[in-house]
């Protein structure tokens, strides 16, 4: 997806039901941000150094890392392995809470854009996932190389560590097709979107690669709008529509700077109805594979 996990910034819709709220742009701050259970866990270890009267460099001598990681993980940005969660415990009294709020610890917030985190965590619990892209290729196709490469053009500018959160998060996110194999997976993406060149031939050829190995499995299906399909339904933008485990159905769009999730019955059957017509249009998956290893061919 673009600037980070989610492509947008502005908006988050959360709840569920028909209670959804919008949130304004102004009560987030910018990404990446720190996820709610590692800021609390820092917020932990903060207050029992403190208590004990220790400082970051001191607290850093006696567990054995560096004064800036125990920053990091104060300051919510860094996940603690478990060797600084025991360390940690041991130094700071010993209590046992450190350790009961290290098991609540989630490593998928990091990196996600605010708005995108609702859906991202819908998305985890999914019974069907579908997406339409015409910008760039999905998230969940997306090579290494290629995210990077995406990262790295996103303005305003991220900071190394900014930029490696939001990899990993990308990656991490992946990881869920390869653990659901039983979950169908539908993309649906323009051809124009595997023929925008980055970097060189070896580079578009590791993601044509890599998104080709993605779609391999029987659970997941990828079809590609040809240049030929013309104007189709989809021309309002980017969509994704996913089923829940107690059967609702869930649409999440995107725009500039914004995400929307979409919870409305009434406007989920239209993107459904979208998506589904565009499905007749695209490219069959034979076909569309036969196309992505003909690109490749190209090279």
């Amino acid at each position: 997806m673009g600037i980070v996990e989610g492509d947008a910034a502005g908006v988050e819709h959360t709840g569920g039901g028909a209670g959804v709220r919008a949130v304004p742009a102004g009560e987030w701050e910018r990404e990446p941000h720190p996820s709610d259970s590692l800021r609390t866990f820092g917020a932990f270890v903060q207050a029992l150094r403190e208590h004990a009267g220790l400082s970051r460099a001191d607290l850093g001598a006696r567990v054995s890392y560096s004064k800036h990681t125990v920053e990091s993980v104060e300051l919510g940005r860094r996940m603690p392995d478990e060797a600084f969660v025991e360390r940690a415990e041991e130094a700071l009294g010993n209590t046992g809470a450190l350790r009961k709020a290290a098991r609540h610890l989630t490593r998928g917030e990091a990196g996600l854009a605010a708005w995108f985190r609702r859906w991202a965590r819908l998305e985890r619990e999914a019974v069907s996932l579908c997406t339409y892209e015409c910008r760039l290729v999905p998230g969940l196709l997306q090579s290494e190389a290629y995210a990077r490469a995406v990262f790295e053009g996103t303005i305003p500018l991220r900071t190394d560590e900014e930029l490696e959160q939001q990899l990993t998060a990308r990656m991490e996110r992946q990881a869920m097709m390869r653990d659901r194999p039983t979950v169908p997976f539908s993309f649906i993406v323009e051809e124009h979107v595997f023929r925008r060149r980055f970097g060189d031939a070896e580079l578009m050829r590791g993601l044509l690669d890599h998104v080709l190995e993605r779609s391999a499995p029987r659970n997941v299906t990828l079809q590609v709008v040809p240049f030929e399909a013309g104007l189709h339904a989809c021309l309002d933008g980017p969509l994704q529509v996913l089923e829940t485990p107690e059967g609702r159905r869930l649409g999440y769009s995107e725009g500039q700077k914004n995400g929307r999730l979409i919870s409305d019955v009434k406007e989920v059957s239209v993107l459904c109805q979208r998506y589904e017509t565009l499905r007749s249009q695209a490219l069959s998956p034979g076909e569309s594979r036969a196309l992505l290893e003909r690109l490749r061919g190209e090279l």
